[in-house]
């Protein structure tokens, strides 16, 4: 029994790795416009210097901790809450470096929200 100890202390614990949403870092930095799916106007435009950005499109500027639920080539989805600010889930998955699809809920300013968002890189900043 005390070699089943040993052999058990000596195997180490390797600690996990953060998960590295690298499609994200693939994307182009730059103006990009966001639409709701199957509508014309644009919802907001924002400049991309680092994609992670678009995992908060409802909590902007709020500090959160996110959750890595899904981390693929094409997808990334990422819970994330903000304390006194609400929290969300978001789905991004890339069709090209230029073009992703947005999916997002959860709550804001003590309100639920859900959208469906194509986000289309339009340009320099």
């Amino acid at each position: 029994m005390s070699l089943i100890a040993l052999g058990c202390a000596g195997a180490s614990a390797v600690p996990a790795q953060a998960p590295s949403l690298a499609m994200l870092d693939r994307l182009e930095k730059g103006s990009w416009q966001l639409r709701e799916r199957g509508k014309d106007a644009v919802l907001q435009t924002i400049c991309v210097g680092d994609a992670r950005r678009m995992i908060q499109i409802q909590h902007p500027r709020a500090t959160c901790s996110r959750y890595v639920i899904e981390d693929t080539p094409n997808s990334v989805t990422v819970h994330y809450t903000c304390p006194g600010a609400g929290h969300g889930r978001t789905t991004i998955r890339s069709e090209t470096n230029r073009l992703v699809q947005i999916d997002t809920q959860g709550i804001a300013e003590g309100k639920p929200f859900s959208q469906a968002i194509e986000a289309r890189r339009a340009g320099g900043c």
